[in-house]
């Protein structure tokens, strides 16, 4: 069979056809890149290095080095440092991860004793520990024999005022605002000494104290979007575990927030965030999310905070599920919108527990909120809307309020609040509705009042007879296991 003549072409020709399609090949697949997987390691790592053949010491020289589409694996170790995001994004189909691998970002360093000078035995002032403002003193505190002293203090709680320095006791300090040198300071900054009084006789380097010197453990600013955050753990920073301003399509898979100064997580300006595995134990606030932010929450839990376990605010959408809160701060879940016209703040509940483990305390929702709860359980709290609007289906409210006098929670809705509800089981003292009061045995007239809660009953209950009738929470499990 005749296939035709072979056509034999010179070596210039065929490289100018082959030069051809490489530009043809790069005209179709502009900006094909491989990712990277880039390595930190604080002890064996150098920032010399390109982080993927070799190990970079910091977190900061990994993230300058990430693209899209990379990873930066930290080794499992604690780190004197935090993973600040300024204006670094990924894509859509390509984010940029951070995976801590179990890894802690400690807020915290030794103090160094040459900065500082004794007064008198067990006395010593500082006068430049470090650049500050007044909100970073409302949530200061020292590490000394390994725990948190704030000295009383929390930026969003009960505060008791800083002590004169010749009234401290052994382990105990205090700040002192130099009003003369602060005048000359940058704006918004201040001027101060600390002093720390120690028992006589103990040295500054034998007491092994330690100062938060970073603002938060991971902070994401500026136009950042498209940054996958999982398997970390931030603790003892001055401020927040987590600090987001405006940043969008962010995904935390996995974290934990611990002995923050102030937030464990928080949301501020307009961030989008999907939060699923969040644990927050021991911080002023176990989260507090403002602006018009959009945040996901789920797989929550948090216990031993301070000032707030949940504090939701502005013109926000909001949503926690499948969480447990186990409140001990001094406010234990609040809503406070802005003024219309401005948008409600909104909060959806699903699937959660919160359950009061000390002392008298409510849910409260503000003027211009609005509170969904789907299948929540609400333990020893009372709930009380001074506006707003709520819609509660098929939630339990229960339990004894551990006052001076137990007692069992009340509701009271002002008369500018809307209820509605629909298959829920109250084991409650009462509910006031504007000036009128309802028990169990007038249930009929409340929900005559609301006109809502059908399907609902009100009588003595425990956890299981909720779950057993399919009412009330049943939130999965809560684990940092990576």
């Amino acid at each position: 069979m005749n296939c035709g003549r072979i056509v034999w072409f010179p070596i210039r020709h065929w490289l100018f056809v082959f030069g051809l399609s490489l530009l043809s090949v790069s005209l179709l697949f502009p900006s094909v890149v491989c990712a990277s997987d880039l390595h930190v390691d604080p002890i064996a790592g150098d920032d010399a290095n390109d982080g993927a053949a070799q190990p970079v010491k910091t977190i900061a020289r990994a993230i300058r080095l990430a693209m899209p589409g990379d990873t930066i694996h930290l080794r499992p170790v604690t780190y004197r440092d935090w993973a600040a995001f300024f204006d670094k994004s990924g894509t859509p189909e390509k984010p940029i991860t951070l995976d801590g691998h179990g890894a802690t970002l400690d807020g915290c360093d030794p103090l160094d004793p040459s900065g500082w000078t004794e007064v008198e035995p067990g006395w010593f002032r500082n006068d430049e520990l470090m650049p500050l403002t007044d909100a970073i003193i409302d949530r200061w505190f020292f590490v000394m024999d390994s725990q948190l002293n704030r000295m009383h203090r929390c930026s969003k709680g009960p505060s008791e005022p800083l002590k004169s320095p010749k009234a401290l006791k052994p382990a105990e300090w205090t700040f002192v605002k130099d009003e003369e040198r602060t005048k000359t300071a940058r704006a918004g900054y201040i001027h101060g000494t600390f002093w720390i009084r120690l028992p006589p006789g103990q040295s500054l380097a034998d007491a092994k104290i330690e100062a938060p010197m970073r603002t938060a453990g991971v902070l994401i600013r500026g136009t950042s979007s498209h940054i996958v955050v999982k398997n970390l753990t931030a603790t003892r920073p001055y401020n927040d575990g987590f600090n987001l301003s405006d940043s969008r399509d962010c995904l935390f898979e996995n974290i934990r927030a611990m002995d923050c100064g102030d937030d464990g997580i928080s949301a501020h300006g307009e961030c989008r965030y999907r939060v699923d595995g969040f644990t927050s134990i021991g911080n002023a606030t176990g989260i507090c999310d403002t602006g018009n932010s959009e945040t996901t929450y789920r797989r929550v839990l948090i216990r031993d905070c301070i000032g707030f376990d949940l504090y939701f605010l502005d013109t926000g959408k909001y949503s926690v599920s499948d969480s447990v809160v186990l409140s001990s701060a001094a406010r234990a879940v609040y809503l406070q919108g802005r003024d219309k016209p401005a948008e409600p703040c909104r909060l959806t509940l699903d699937n959660v527990l919160i359950r009061r483990e000390r002392s008298e305390n409510e849910v409260r929702i503000s003027a211009n909120c609005v509170l969904t709860a789907r299948r929540v359980t609400l333990l020893n709290l009372d709930l009380q809307a001074t506006a707003g609007e709520m819609e509660f289906d098929r939630c339990f409210l229960g339990g004894t309020v551990a006052a001076k006098t137990p007692r069992k929670p009340q509701m009271h809705l002002w008369k500018d609040a809307t209820w509605r509800g629909v298959g829920n089981w109250y084991d409650i003292g009462s509910v006031r509705v504007g000036q009128s009061l309802f028990t169990a045995e007038t249930f009929d007239g409340f929900r005559k009042s609301v006109l809502s809660d059908r399907e609902s009953r009100w009588q003595p209950a425990t956890e299981a007879d909720t779950q057993a009738a399919d009412i009330g929470s049943n939130p999965m499990p809560v684990s940092f296991d990576k």
